[in-house]
């Protein structure tokens, strides 16, 4: 659930002719990996709204492989949108732009995100405004770009001590409560522990900016290596990649240290082994980050010769993601209701509390992958024609959306 600033941050960066190829293939590498989550964000949304199922699919002893999975592979989606907004704002201050120039930029864009979420998106998700509001992904994105602007200042090595140890060392925080903050319990909400913010009006935080920040300032830092000559890059993604996979694996099997919660062995194989991928989210642990970003430094290396008439449509949604963010919403929000018409005759019942539809309504997993195909396709022309918007014009309003 969100939205990245590199594709409105990219410029080529005028070095050398021969360096214009290495340059357009970093930028079809990072559209192509961000489109390929941005559909598969949609599955995540969808299933919440069309699922007949209103339990989360984390809770295995309810939940199914299947299920499970669907849930599973959308864990991708937020730890890549905010690696690749850290990486995007690099990539500008390469390609002409001035640190200050990029830090004014990722404050009012920040600001901005904000901004969306309380209106826009709140809008979409409920079709109404006003309390209960729940502060979701792009408010946590917004909020990281606020903290980058400040953190760009400061050399590149440090920004990356900063954010490894802000990623490895924040579980150490689990055991802290907001009730031990002596009156700081929301401000611990903002910050790690997501949770009521406040009860009159009723604000909620569902993403914690602890350590979401720091993901993306660990994609600013990265954005070095993709100045870095083509082989040398792919070689350092891979390995990097692997090494955080091995981590994962290493770390989570020995259930002492990076995720509140250990896996334990469940009624069948394929839900221990759900169990075992199953680290927490809310905020991400360690593990978490490991699993996720992995595959995805992976990813950038294979796919950053990718060409072809489906890498070239997956890529129109990657150009476009806060326009396909909001805009996916409404589309799952209208078919929702439209299913709840025809099953029911009421549609008033959808918004993001999710867990108090009624029991009538809803579809199977099958019928919500169809729904998810069908959003998925709608969404297409819109983000093509204003992906086309963006590369013809250069008007400034442009690059916050």
């Amino acid at each position: 659930m969100s939205v990245s600033i590199a594709a409105s941050l990219q410029e080529p960066a005028p070095i050398t002719a021969d360096a214009v190829p290495a340059v357009r293939r970093r930028v079809t590498s990072v559209d192509l990996v961000r489109g390929i989550v941005m559909v598969i964000m949609a599955l995540d949304h969808t299933r919440d709204y069309f699922s007949k199922l209103h339990f989360q699919p984390e809770d295995l002893t309810r939940s199914t492989p299947l299920l499970f999975a669907t849930r599973w592979i959308t864990h991708f989606c937020a730890p890549t949108f905010f690696l690749l907004a850290g990486v995007g704002a690099a990539l500008a201050v390469s390609g002409g732009r001035s640190t200050k120039e990029v830090s004014k930029f990722l404050l009012t864009r920040g600001l901005w995100l904000i901004v969306l979420e309380v209106t826009v998106s709140a809008l979409g998700w409920n079709f109404k405004l006003g309390f209960p509001l729940i502060l979701l992904v792009i408010w946590a994105l917004g909020l990281s770009m606020v903290i980058l602007s400040g953190l760009v200042f400061l050399p590149k090595p440090i920004i990356a001590a900063i954010a490894l140890v802000t990623i490895a060392g924040h579980n150490l925080l689990d055991n802290v409560g907001a009730a031990t903050m002596a009156g700081g319990g929301p401000l611990w909400h903002i910050l790690h522990r997501p949770g009521l913010v406040s009860t009159q009006p009723l604000v909620i935080i569902a993403y914690p900016i602890v350590p979401w920040f720091a993901v993306m300032a660990l994609g600013y830092v990265l954005g070095d290596v993709f100045r870095w000559e083509p082989e040398r890059r792919r070689s350092f993604l891979l390995r990097a990649g692997v090494a955080s996979i091995i981590a994962f694996i290493v770390i989570r099997f020995l259930n002492a240290y990076g995720n509140p919660l250990p896996w334990a062995p469940q009624r069948t194989e394929a839900l221990t082994i759900a169990s075992f991928l199953n680290p927490l989210k809310y905020p991400p642990s360690l593990d978490y980050l490991l699993m996720t970003l992995g595959p995805t430094l992976i990813a950038l290396a294979l796919f950053e010769d990718t060409r072809g008439p489906i890498a070239s449509a997956v890529s129109v949604y990657g150009r476009v993601p806060m326009f396909y963010y909001l805009g996916h919403i409404y589309v799952i929000h209208i078919l929702a209701a439209a299913l709840a018409l025809w099953q029911g005759g009421t549609a008033g019942f959808l918004s993001l509390d999710t867990a108090s539809f009624p029991k009538w309504y809803g579809a199977t997993l099958p019928g919500v992958y169809v729904a998810w195909a069908l959003v998925v396709l709608i969404m297409y022309l819109p983000c093509r024609w204003f992906a086309n918007l963006k590369s013809r014009r250069r008007d400034r309003w442009l690059s916050y959306i």
